[in-house]
């Protein structure tokens, strides 16, 4: 089982393929496992890189307060610890404030960014959002701990990054769901005039279109790269 060190927590990694590297960073309540089913298209091409979150999967779970601050250093130093000098991001929903976090701080590592059913800021929809959660947990290969679920909502929650879209000045793709009840297309509209460099995708679906419209999301995501 491969792990690391990085930020001062042991976090469980993959790496498949070969070439340049893609970074795929996953949602809330969710591990590694939800982006299985784009390795192998990805892996073709691209070395590809998939790890647990804090307080998810097989990455350590402190019992402390998180932070998207924290969750991106995370990454950063994950980055890091591999040898990773540069990379494409791609981050879904909670992946998505990490990876522009990580671009806002550290935009050297980050060559092109993709944001996946995600948003600057998030206001959690109570009457849809157990539903989600409870089928995007049962992907999961591993139990998650309420605490730590917990935790990583307060993160994603307690997170605004809408005045800095400015700042992020790299190739941008801003993938969407049409019938998306978790993001509204007025902040999709803010993210794509702010974010200079940007690109919108809308596709049929939901917050989850990337899991049952995979096939097209994995041949834009090829697209863009190329």
């Amino acid at each position: 089982m491969p792990t690391v060190i990085a930020n001062g927590i042991n976090m469980y990694y993959e790496i498949h393929g070969s070439g340049e590297w893609i970074v795929l960073i996953a949602g809330l309540g969710t591990d590694s496992s939800i982006f299985r089913q784009y390795i192998d298209k990805l892996a073709k091409k691209y070395k590809v890189l998939i790890f647990d979150n804090r307080g998810v999967g097989k990455t350590d779970k402190p019992d402390i307060p998180y932070n998207i601050q924290t969750m991106a250093d995370d990454t950063l130093s994950l980055l890091d610890a591999l040898g990773i000098g540069e990379a494409y991001v791609l981050g879904v929903s909670l992946g998505g404030r990490i990876a522009m976090e990580l671009t806002l701080s550290h935009p050297e590592k980050v060559k092109k960014l993709m944001l996946v059913s995600t948003a600057p800021s998030v206001q959690v929809k109570l009457s849809i959002f157990p539903k989600i959660i409870k089928y995007i947990r049962s992907l999961n290969k591993s139990e998650q701990p309420y605490y730590a679920f917990i935790s990583q909502l307060k993160a994603s929650s307690g997170y605004d990054c809408t005045e800095r879209l400015k700042e992020i000045k790299i190739p941008t793709l801003i993938a969407y769901g049409r019938k998306d009840k978790q993001i509204t297309k007025e902040q999709i509209d803010e993210m794509r005039e702010k974010i200079k460099y940007s690109n919108l995708v809308e596709f049929n679906g939901g917050h989850l279109f990337f899991i049952f419209n995979s096939e097209q999301f994995t041949k834009e995501i090829l697209n863009y790269l190329s």
